[in-house]
């Protein structure tokens, strides 16, 4: 089965990627813009209320362990989220969940609610932690375990290789 949550997860690490190491409005706008939403524009206060989510849906990728990421997904849910509704406001994508007070919310709140229903669809649906944070010391960036097969230390394949031939020259006499 198909994770039906992917877009959402995917579009959360792709703005805390941005959000938490360069919150450029305009950076910013053309994630969001490539993940489907029309015609973005940020102020400098929507910007820092998204970085401000971001900060906090952090914490879910930097959980330990599977508990520790469902006690934080529940925390955002408690703190953020509205009883769970369906909506179908935007065109050609049909009825969908919402957990955020409106369509039109505030965009830190969306980020929250939305991402963390993503994550914890995630989570449900593979009983772990939904991602993690890139375990090179000079990125840390966050990540989504969507697929099967090994667990994840890196954020990307240029992370990886990067950390492999520094421990290999760090090796050699």
């Amino acid at each position: 089965m198909a994770f039906p949550h992917r877009d959402s997860v995917q579009r959360a690490v792709d703005l805390l990627g941005v959000l938490l190491f360069d919150a450029d409005p305009s950076a910013v706008a053309r994630v969001l813009s490539s993940h489907g939403e029309p015609e973005v524009r940020l102020s400098s206060s929507d910007v820092a209320e998204l970085r401000a989510a971001a900060v906090e849906l952090r914490a879910v990728f930097a959980a330990p362990d599977v508990a520790s990421a469902a006690a934080v997904l529940n925390r955002l849910f408690a703190a953020y989220a509205s009883p769970p509704r369906l909506t179908d406001h935007e065109e050609g994508y049909g009825w969908h969940l919402h957990a955020d007070t409106a369509d039109d919310g505030p965009w830190g709140a969306w980020l929250v609610t939305s991402s963390a229903l993503g994550l914890a669809s995630l989570l449900a649906e593979r009983q772990d932690v939904p991602g993690g944070l890139c375990a090179s010391a000079s990125c840390g960036k966050p990540f989504a375990h969507t697929g099967g097969g090994s667990p994840r230390r890196y954020c990307s394949p240029r992370c990886a290789t990067r950390e492999r031939v520094a421990a290999h020259r760090a090796q050699k006499p």
